[in-house]
């Protein structure tokens, strides 16, 4: 059934899950689906007596979220004049006010940060943690300070500090005489995967479910991103049991599967959302929707160009995968054992116009009848198991 993001807002924030996990390609609107649940959620929303104690303006809040807009508390000044003083500068707000100011994490951050990326890149802070530069510590005379990092590190640094934030929350929320974040119920982390790589990409998803999985407090925690395999591994941890001794199968669970749910977010060409739920045991495949899409194009006769390239893209990640040289091997042959070269000038053709003039949508009937040729090869060929179509 179709929502607006609003509505489905509501749906989250009325479920008595811990856990929702939630997949959506680019611009379908993961990070406007955080600011409607930010809105509905936020302190106060029904005219209630504002806090006037001393609490930490972060404590006051009660919702926790990492999205683009936290990431914007972060921009470069890149000294274009002298090209030396490269820094980060930092936007105060009441996120970074606690984190730095009120309590003190910088060790915490830097260690979670050299974490993720080397223990030679080191973060150092002024004085107001207005700005950080960064320096590449290799010894002696071999420094590089005032260091531009990469925009995966750049992510990175941002992650640890929300990280470290997070993490300190639920720690302090474990403590029975401890009611400083007792007003926090939501945690939203919209896609903090963006220009990292697959390893760390791994091991970042590990160290979330994980650290969720571990808390102990009425903490809801929504989770979007765009990255399939960020959502797979996610995915595959909150389908397994969390004890606190891990030796110990006969103890009162700290987390169990059932503690989370699995969404598709879509957007459908009215303006409106769908959000599928998915099967706790058959985690989100990039490459087996594409081929659904496909599939779908197929049966109702709405097969466009960019649906060459779906296929393209499904071919290359195959190919990878089974250890392949080039997608190519993976078509069907000719009576040589050759890659039939029709499918092959279909999918270039298809997927890399060079020219404006054959940048149109429409493709000819024997055309869309050779993808469909190729996807039921590639079904039969490599085994794929078929992604149960949601889209309405």
């Amino acid at each position: 059934m179709s929502s607006t993001l609003t509505q489905i807002a509501q749906q989250l924030k009325d479920s008595p899950k811990k856990v929702h996990l939630i997949y959506a390609f680019n611009g379908v609107g993961k990070t406007r689906l955080s600011r409607e649940f930010k809105e509905l959620v936020e302190v106060n929303p029904s005219g209630e007596e504002e806090d006037t104690s001393e609490n930490s303006e972060l404590a006051q809040k009660n919702i926790l979220y990492y999205s683009a807009f936290t990431e914007d508390l972060f921009y470069w000044d890149n000294d274009l004049s002298g090209d030396e003083e490269r820094k980060l500068k930092i936007h105060s707000n009441a996120f970074t006010n606690w984190v730095f100011v009120e309590q003190g994490q910088e060790p915490n951050i830097t260690a979670n940060f050299q974490h993720y990326t080397s223990d030679k890149l080191t973060p150092s802070f002024n004085t107001d943690y207005s700005e950080v530069r960064f320096s590449l510590e290799r010894g002696g005379d071999n420094n590089i300070d005032n260091l531009k990092i990469s925009k995966g590190e750049e992510s990175n640094f941002i992650w640890s500090i929300f990280y470290t934030l997070l993490k300190e929350i639920i720690e302090v929320l474990e403590e029975e005489d401890n009611n400083a974040f007792d007003n926090i119920k939501y945690v939203f982390i919209d896609d903090p995967v963006s220009s990292l790589d697959d390893n760390h990409l791994i091991e970042l998803a590990v160290d979330i479910a994980n650290l969720i999985k571990s808390s102990q407090s009425e903490l809801k925690f929504i989770i979007t991103t765009h990255n399939p395999l960020f959502y797979n591994v996610l995915s595959n941890e909150f389908n397994n049991t969390l004890y606190k001794d891990s030796q110990d199968d006969n103890q009162e669970p700290l987390y169990r599967p059932k503690e989370s749910k699995k969404y598709r977010l879509d957007k459908k060409s009215d303006g409106t959302f769908v959000l599928s739920e998915l099967g706790r045991n058959t985690p989100f495949s990039y490459h087996l929707f594409l081929l659904s899409e496909i599939k779908i194009a197929i049966d109702s006769g709405q097969v466009k160009k960019y649906h060459f390239s779906f296929l393209r893209n499904i071919l290359e990640k195959t190919a990878t995968f089974l250890g392949y040289k080039s997608w190519v091997e993976l078509l069907p042959k000719d009576e040589n054992g050759n890659p039939n070269s029709f499918a092959n000038r279909i999918l270039n053709l298809s997927s890399h116009s060079a020219h404006a003039g054959e940048e149109i949508g429409d493709i000819e009937e024997h055309d869309k009848d050779k993808l469909y040729e190729l996807i039921n090869f590639l079904s039969a060929e490599y085994k794929f198991r078929q992604e149960v179509a949601t889209n309405e």
